[in-house]
């Protein structure tokens, strides 16, 4: 009887604080309008996996460096019309910005 009662003690426990973290747990859902997304077709921008002396070489030197950042190191070039992600010394990403109209 021992037994059961601890059982049924466990599964009342983990109810309990199952049932009390989910009104915590929430995501949020960013949609972006379609007309406010940059069109990447009108520009062109550095190719995953190009090393930072060819991005420099082909768009010359950016306005802004930041990072690195974190492990592995991430940095950030930032061009007029778009931003280029670095992981070490290789093109991560590349991300056109938002005109402002």
């Amino acid at each position: 009887m021992t037994n059961y009662r601890n059982v049924l003690a466990a599964a009342m426990l983990a109810t309990a604080v199952c049932a009390g973290t989910a009104p915590m747990v929430h995501a949020e859902e960013l949609k972006v309008p379609v007309g406010s997304q940059a069109d990447r077709s009108q520009i062109s921008l550095p190719a995953n996996g190009m090393s930072e002396n060819s991005v420099r070489n082909r768009w010359g030197a950016p306005a802004d460096i930041r990072g690195p950042v974190g492990q592995p190191p991430i940095s950030q070039w930032h061009y007029q019309n778009f931003v280029v992600y670095f992981e070490n010394n290789r093109v991560l990403h590349s991300v056109v910005k938002q005109q402002n109209d």
